[in-house]
């Protein structure tokens, strides 16, 4: 059975028996390109939603995007643009790189998974500011002249149950806490802001005109698609406090149902060198930069080989190690499908060890372990790998190609040999057969030359392209 780590209750807990399990995960603040620390979290939660599909779940993911924020308006106001022009860029740039990591996909990565929705902030001004307004009629919420709307801690008796901190502990955190002279508390926090001149704004006759503050766009999205409750909300660790403990607040205090969210997941950090990411110390890595010279399998190699609640340290020796064993799966791949050669699997019977590889999976999702089953049980396979037949090489090829799969690898088929190499190819394996050694070996250095390396099996000469130097 499978079993979560819960950060609210701190204890791992099963999954709700319910068919259709509604996953939230926080997005993006679109004022920059999205780095490998986002990816990391995204890559993660997509894997979650593939693994409990293909065990029979219903998954309806969805994901909000902060497209107004302070960021946003000063990186606007800086590049003399309206906030509206640089989110939307950026909005847009995030979407194709998500696209381009395969999150979001089916199994197979030719479609769109059903139900995962990115809802921007901009187009549930209404909902946002009926919430504010729900609050402000309980007495949760208090008014600012001048300044905006604020969440009062003190009245909601819960804050702190997720993070572990107590209202006066709010006064230690300058990690997005909004600031102003007129707060009650410390660690009181903005749900609209009233706009200053220039800035963007909506009307709202209740509220008064203005903007959503950061927290409550999160709550006002989840509660249009799922109601007041619902099973899982995912984000990066960073966001456990504030963000994710304010949302609790604002949730609970409108509704008065508790819990909001049944399961609470969080991934670790993501550091570079040992190090914050920052554009200061020269180590901020963005996806789109790190796709131009690894592909996404290398990132979701990298993302999914460390536990998700444990910190990743990223370097690029970590990214060439991370090519090369990927290298080396795709070549195990190519080989099975070699020695299949076009043989259809049928229904085999279940590879054991693969299946006690996913079986570490049940245990809060421990990746690393399974991954580290499947290729070790590649490796026993490797020394007689030429021997097997025909229809156990099929066999294993489907079940191998369904395991990496349900991660979100995309291992492409083997690529066609050009006719130039199949024929050097095929001279050489008869002057092996004459024993005209030295003939066969000048004829494998024009196979190398053309970038390809040759393995003599007894099915015939097996080319694959020579891995690309990832250092």
């Amino acid at each position: 059975m499978l079993r979560l780590w819960n950060t609210l209750s701190r204890e791992k807990e099963p999954l709700p028996d319910r068919k259709e399990l509604r996953l939230f995960v926080c997005g993006p603040t679109v004022n920059d390109y999205a780095h490998i620390g986002h990816a990391r979290t995204y890559i993660f939660f997509d894997f979650l939603a593939r693994y409990l599909r293909a065990r029979g779940r219903d998954v309806f993911y969805l994901q909000n995007i902060t497209n107004i924020d302070d960021k946003i308006i000063r990186r606007a106001a800086e590049e003399g643009k309206k906030a509206a022009d640089v989110a939307d860029f950026f909005m847009e740039a995030y979407l194709a790189d998500m696209a381009a990591l395969g999150i979001g996909m089916s199994a197979d990565g030719k479609e769109k998974a059903e139900k995962i929705i990115y809802a921007p902030a901009t187009k549930f001004i209404p909902q946002i500011a009926a919430q504010v307004e729900r609050l402000a009629q309980k007495g949760f919420a208090y008014r600012i002249e001048g300044d905006g709307w604020y969440f009062d801690i003190a009245k909601f008796a819960g804050y702190g149950k997720l993070s572990g901190r107590t209202a006066l502990q709010a006064e230690d955190s300058v990690s997005r806490i909004d600031e102003s002279v007129g707060k009650r508390n410390k660690g009181d926090f903005c749900l609209w802001k009233f706009s200053k001149p220039g800035e963007p704004e909506w009307p709202a006759p209740q509220i008064g005109a203005g903007r959503p503050g950061w927290h409550i766009e999160d709550t006002a999205i989840s509660e249009f698609y799922f109601g007041p409750q619902y099973e899982i909300h995912g984000g990066g660790v960073d966001l456990k406090f504030p963000h994710h403990e304010a949302e609790i607040a604002q949730q609970e205090s409108a509704s008065g149902k508790a819990p909001f969210v049944r399961i609470w997941m969080h991934t670790g950090a993501l550091l570079v060198d040992g190090r914050k990411m920052s554009k200061s110390l020269g180590n901020f890595v963005t996806i789109r930069g790190f796709l131009e010279k690894y592909g996404a399998n290398v990132l979701r190699w990298i993302a999914l080989t460390h536990h998700y609640r444990s910190p990743i340290d990223y370097t690029e020796e970590s990214a060439a190690q991370a090519a090369h064993t990927l290298d080396g799966i795709a070549n195990f791949l190519a080989k099975l499908e070699f020695l299949a050669e076009g043989t259809r699997a049928g229904t085999p019977e279940p590879l054991k060890p693969l299946e006690e590889a996913e079986e570490k999976l049940e245990d809060d999702l421990n990746v690393p372990q399974a991954l580290a089953g499947a290729l070790a049980f590649a490796s026993e396979l490797q020394p007689a790998l030429w021997n097997i037949p025909r229809e156990e090489a099929a066999a294993a090829l489907s079940q191998f190609r369904r395991f990496f799969g349900m991660f979100g690898f995309d291992f492409a088929p083997p690529p066609e040999i050009p006719e130039n190499a199949r024929k050097l190819a095929a001279e050489r394996d008869e002057f092996r057969g004459n024993k005209q050694f030295d003939k066969a070996d000048a004829l494998r250095r024009k196979i190398n030359g053309l970038g390809f390396d040759i393995e003599d099996t007894p099915k015939g000469p097996f080319l694959w392209p020579q891995p690309k130097n990832h250092n």
